[in-house]
């Protein structure tokens, strides 16, 4: 069996190493990590943990929160470690819209997260999106945008409306699920989870975040998107082996890192 935990932030790991974190990951047949950039500051440490590691891969991208700090010289370097690291680079992202927290005005994060997208196509890449109270806003600007080019991408963690998701995967989108759907009170998650063809569910851990039980409380790691494995094959009532298999070649079909 193999597995791959397609969102994570290795670089935010504070209760081991990054090398413990990767040891632990092989022993629980993870065999490739996604870490992922969020902010004005990180990209590059993003893109040095997948030079070190062979089985780590990156991304590059200004989360939400950040809009209110990123210039189009973080834009540039987006691009040039694109084009000079290209193969350890798979996707434009952690990028989209968050009212919830309200950290970067509303109109800031549209307009960033606009000129991320278009980058994402400019280099043709696919997109990982954070959108957290923002449905109509998100269904609007991904309709624009899918309208001109074919936009391809997945929206991470996935907690938002059963309308988005429709429009989502009417678009060709995968669904990140994580330890949200062992949460006692995500209902909307797995009802979500229920609704989604497994071949647009992919897993992630978004590590050191959101710890699936029984170890919810305690900092997350890659390999327990094990666990998030046997608890999304169990909902979707597929075997393990099969439900492994299939999300991971979701993964390699929409990230290319084999």
């Amino acid at each position: 069996m193999k597995l791959i935990d397609t969102h994570c932030h290795l670089n935010s790991l504070k209760s081991r190493t990054v090398e413990e974190a990767l040891r632990l990951a092989k022993e629980n047949h993870v065999t490739e990590i996604i870490t992922i950039a969020t902010s004005v500051d990180d990209q590059n440490e993003a893109l040095n943990l997948a030079q070190t590691h062979q089985e780590v891969f990156a991304t590059q991208g200004v989360h939400p929160h950040e809009a209110v700090k990123f210039t189009n010289d973080i834009l540039d370097l987006m691009k040039k470690n694109f084009i000079k690291f290209q193969k350890k680079i798979l996707a434009i992202g952690e990028i989209g819209l968050d009212y919830y927290y309200d950290f970067s005005p509303r109109k800031n994060q549209i307009e960033v997260f606009e000129k991320q997208l278009q980058l994402a196509l400019d280099l043709n890449l696919p997109v990982v999106i954070h959108s957290r109270d923002a449905d109509n806003d998100m269904m609007d600007v991904i309709k624009n945008f899918s309208n001109a080019r074919k936009l391809i991408g997945v929206f991470h963690s996935y907690s938002s409306g059963l309308k988005l998701a429709q429009k989502a995967l009417e678009q060709g989108f995968y669904l990140g699920y994580n330890g949200m759907i062992t949460f006692n009170k995500a209902d909307n998650v797995r009802e979500i989870l229920a609704i989604t063809p497994i071949q647009n569910i992919l897993l992630e851990t978004d590590a050191p975040y959101l710890a699936p039980v029984p170890h919810r409380g305690k900092e997350n790691a890659p390999h327990l998107v094990q666990v998030v494995a046997q608890k999304a094959a169990e909902l979707k009532k597929i075997p393990l082996e099969d439900f492994a298999k299939i999300t991971y070649e979701n993964a390699n079909r929409l990230f290319s890192f084999i």
